[in-house]
């Protein structure tokens, strides 16, 4: 509550002023802010992956997705974390957060030959993950992919 003070000498009328105090609250906000844009890019997958681009209806995406992607060398990585193809069905065991019937999100660079990504789906079927979803970027509803075959 403020008070503004007159410079006249009676000390008990001390009028109020009905202003609300936004400074806090502006406060708050930047603080909030700040903590949004410092986590939102912590929350994504930063490979340098070159995806195609499909007009299928994007689906819901789980809690806690696992990213195998394939970069253009044909390095694989879960998250974030580079994995040899020989350790790929132990290190996807290892994780805690992994089971054989969650889905494995598989992310492939444009680059990458079609036997390539063929036989990694091969690995993980063998290893018992045979739910993997492909991932690509979002296009435009009704417009052909690209790379797609014109006529």
């Amino acid at each position: 509550m403020g008070v503004s003070l007159a410079d006249n000498d009676d000390d008990d009328d001390f009028g109020e002023t009905h202003e609300i105090n936004v400074t806090p609250f502006i406060d708050v906000i930047l603080v909030l802010l700040i903590i949004f844009m410092v986590a939102a890019p912590l929350s994504t997958v930063d490979l340098p992956i070159d995806l195609p681009t499909s007009s299928a209806t994007p689906q819901k995406k789980p809690d806690k997705p696992t990213y195998l992607s394939i970069k253009p060398d044909l390095t694989l990585a879960i998250g974030e974390n580079p994995v040899h193809r020989a350790e790929l069905i132990g290190t996807l065991e290892g994780l805690s957060d992994m089971s054989k019937d969650k889905y494995v999100f598989l992310r492939a660079d444009r680059s990458v030959p079609y036997g390539e990504l063929m036989g990694v789906m091969e690995l993980l079927r063998s290893g018992g993950y045979s739910r993997v979803k492909l991932v690509a970027l979002e296009g435009a509803p009704g417009a052909p992919a690209a790379g797609a075959a014109q006529p």
